[in-house]
């Protein structure tokens, strides 16, 4: 969630050219039944458009470098698999009313519901914090369904094309989402400071100090603990992990991170994630650059 240089973007012609073939699959797969367009957008991302891109191979070298040893079928198992999560991930959320409505059974379970309801009781800001593991949207449509008012952060795509339809997507459903920067952090904190709820995902390589993520270190941004701590915010992990038919979800609310240095809340939240991502390998985005400029004797 590190600040962004707000000057908009400026695209090349092949960034318009990928929003085009994006926008033109992503409108044909809408037409489909929920229950086939999932499954297809995952194997489109699996089979053509995570390979064309360079998502598979930027996928199998994380993989390489934070699991050496892995067999090389197995690493590039994991890297189709991720980019099969992703394909699903992106086109439930753009339909966002069909995916709530698949989501309408699902009963979250864990530690931390009973401090949201003591939270809510106290007025007292709740932020929940999350990475690019499963799909990051199915705690807060459920939470939401549940009667509570979730907002968000989000990192705006660098492709503008894409960027102009995915932000709408984001906006179109819950609380106030706002995009990252310094007004959209700023929007943020004030939809916090007045007893509210947001969300965010911490898990990109941002200006910050260095964590250890999975063995390596990574350039991790403070500020989910930063806006915590002026605010007096509890924070609250919460994950949505994919079951294995490819469709259902399970919601995780774990319990809150303990106020303390940003460092150490960091830390903590960091290895919350790592727990799931150690779990369900798969379900987590290897395609990010999160160990930039990374070195052995880092």
């Amino acid at each position: 969630m590190a600040d962004t240089d707000e000057t908009p973007l400026i695209g090349t012609k092949a960034d318009w050219l990928a929003d085009r073939a994006l926008r033109g699959l992503i409108g044909t797969l809408l037409r489909m039944p929920y229950q086939t367009r999932v499954p297809m957008m995952g194997a489109a991302l699996r089979h053509a458009i995570g390979p064309l891109v360079g998502y598979r191979k930027r996928a199998e070298e994380n993989l390489t470098l934070i699991y050496p040893d892995m067999p090389t079928h197995e690493r590039r198992a994991l890297a189709a698999a991720c980019c099969d999560n992703f394909g699903r991930t992106l086109i439930e959320n753009y339909a966002w009313e069909e995916f709530s409505e698949r989501l309408s059974g699902v009963i979250p379970t864990g530690l931390g519901l009973d401090a949201i309801s003591r939270a809510t009781a106290e007025n007292r800001p709740v932020m929940f914090v999350t990475g690019h593991f499963g799909n990051h949207e199915a705690p807060r449509q459920v939470l939401t369904a549940m009667g509570h008012n979730i907002g968000g952060l989000y990192r705006p795509m660098m492709n503008p094309y894409f960027n102009a339809h995915y932000a709408r997507t984001m906006t179109s459903w819950g609380g106030p989402v706002f995009e990252q920067g310094r007004r959209g952090t700023m929007g943020f904190a004030r939809h916090l400071k007045a007893g509210g709820m947001g969300t965010l995902l911490f898990d990109v390589s941002a200006k910050g100090v260095k964590i250890p993520f999975l063995g390596k270190p990574a350039r991790t941004a403070t500020s989910a603990a930063d806006i915590a701590l002026k605010l007096n915010a509890l924070v609250i992990p919460y994950f949505g992990i994919r079951q294995p038919d490819g469709m259902s979800f399970k919601v995780e609310v774990e319990a809150p991170i303990a106020h303390d240095s940003p460092r150490n809340m960091m830390i903590e939240m960091t290895g919350r994630l790592e727990a799931q991502i150690a779990r369900n390998p798969a379900q987590w985005f290897w395609v990010h650059r999160r160990w930039k400029g990374y070195s052995k004797s880092t």
